[in-house]
């Protein structure tokens, strides 16, 4: 398909005429707005971008799209690395309009449009001491988050985002609605459970919520010559932690922040975050062995999950680089080349050489979804956020460094919200090869002419070489 630089009047006439959101072409107030996504490196100026309110407003946008044969984009959240709700020329269905949550707490569900971002699911569970996993942040789409697989703070407790979908309402490509559950259109059900959107445009998701009545953390921070030792400490706990014990060990630059030394601010730390699914008391006794290294600052308290979420909200408007290798194992020798490599991260800036742990409910959920990397114990997230251009190829190299230096531990799979774009290779590495035959086979059947591409795709089977 053609980039458009513009679309004839009558079909914007057309789409607008009983449209219930709103439609943005260039030259409108609302356009720049419209088209602006989380990382400021992507600068692209699509046809038309279609805010969609309903159902209906998604099938008519879609219709257009066909008709005047434009690259189709779509926009949840909007927090994709790689600026995948954008199309240069193309039309944007963005669902950011359809945000609505509705919590059911007999049922323990809730019900999320699928333009709502974590901070609208949070806020509107957190009232009934509900929760379920989230992205570590506030501002991610719930949406693309979950179909991706979704890694987050109560993973080990509650199992992954995708675990907890219950069902979802999909628009495919020819404009047909089609709800999807473990017994309506079951094949395509499993496919949005890491899946990501290759099928449609997912409109709401249905999801499984769990009691958490607490929430705790213990947050340390640690000149970075004591890295190592926090970071092997922290490692032993987890080998050993239960279920509701969660968090990671974060090189950072020290934030300006009260509760920070002031000799640490803008220069590099390491902090260790123990969160925790359960009473204070506890969380203590699992962080025990951390709380006894020489640190410099700590947190110990209890705040609702919403608030933790917030914690470490990457700030609109930066330039983002990330990747991810996920690991068979974190001896000795993995963590002294995690902590080594945190030397070269560029300090000051948002950027964060992360280690997750895995385990628990994740490890234990269906085996058959294609998150090949569910079964991996560690994971190492080079997480690049910085504001000046002229550090671009210095962040990039980075987090390249980075995965070199881990590749000994690493199992060749990935979680592909994780990274950018990174070649087909790495899109395979991040559903496994059985998985995405499978995947492509559902292709082929909800969207056989690969509109929906702008994403980790999955060909067609029809149209595999």
């Amino acid at each position: 398909m053609t980039p458009r630089t513009s679309l004839p009047e009558a079909a914007v006439t057309g789409l607008r005429s009983g449209f219930t959101g709103e439609v943005h072409v260039p030259g409108d107030p609302g356009y720049d707005e419209a088209r602006t996504v989380f990382n400021s490196m992507i600068d692209r100026r699509p046809a038309v971008v279609a805010q969609c309110a309903s159902e209906a407003d998604v099938t008519k946008a879609l219709a257009v799209a066909r008709d005047q044969e434009l690259e189709v984009a779509v926009r949840g959240g909007g927090h994709s690395v790689a600026g995948m709700a954008l199309s240069e020329g193309g039309l944007v269905v963005d669902l950011r309009r359809m945000h609505t949550v509705d919590v059911d707490p007999g049922a323990g569900t809730a019900r999320v449009g699928g333009g709502a971002v974590m901070s609208d699911l949070d806020r509107a569970t957190q009232p009934h001491s509900l929760a379920t996993t989230g992205g570590r942040v506030s501002t991610t789409g719930v949406g693309g988050f979950t179909l991706g697989g979704g890694s987050g703070w109560l993973e080990r407790a509650f199992g992954l985002a995708c675990d907890n979908l219950l069902a979802a309402d999909v628009v495919t490509a020819d404009g047909s609605p089609v709800h999807t559950s473990a017994y309506e259109n079951p094949e395509l059900f499993w496919a949005l459970h890491g899946g990501g959107g290759n099928f449609g445009v997912v409109t709401s998701l249905t999801l499984r919520l769990h009691q958490l009545p607490e929430m705790n953390i213990v947050m340390l921070l640690f000149r970075p010559e004591n890295g190592p030792e926090a970071v092997r400490a922290y490692r032993d706990v987890m080998e050993s932690a239960p279920d509701p014990a969660g968090g990671g060990c974060i090189y950072i630059t020290g934030p300006p922040e009260e509760w920070v030394p002031e000799p640490l601010v803008g220069h590099l730390v390491c902090a260790v975050l123990l969160t925790y699914a359960g009473p204070l008391a506890e969380a203590r006794d699992v962080a025990a062995p951390l709380l006894a290294l020489e640190h410099e600052a700590e947190i110990v308290d209890t705040l609702p999950y919403a608030d933790l979420q917030c914690m470490l909200d990457d700030p609109p408007g930066m330039r983002n680089y990330w990747s991810a290798e996920y690991l068979d194992g974190f001896p000795d020798e993995a963590a002294a080349a995690f902590c080594a490599s945190s030397a070269t991260l560029p300090v000051p800036t948002n950027c964060q050489h992360v280690l997750f742990p895995l385990g628990g409910a994740v490890a234990r959920g269906p085996a058959d979804y294609p998150l090949p990397w569910r079964s991996s114990p560690w994971a190492v997230h080079p997480f690049g956020v910085w504001e000046d251009e002229a550090d671009d190829e210095r962040v990039r190299e980075w987090v390249r460094t980075v995965r070199a230096e881990m590749m000994p531990w690493a199992t060749g799979a990935v979680y592909l919200n994780f990274i950018g774009r990174e070649g087909q290779e790495r899109v395979m590495a991040g559903f496994g090869e059985a998985a995405y035959e499978r995947l492509a086979r559902v292709k082929a059947r909800y969207d056989p002419d690969n509109v929906f591409h702008l994403n980790h795709n999955v060909k067609p089977a029809v149209a595999m070489v």
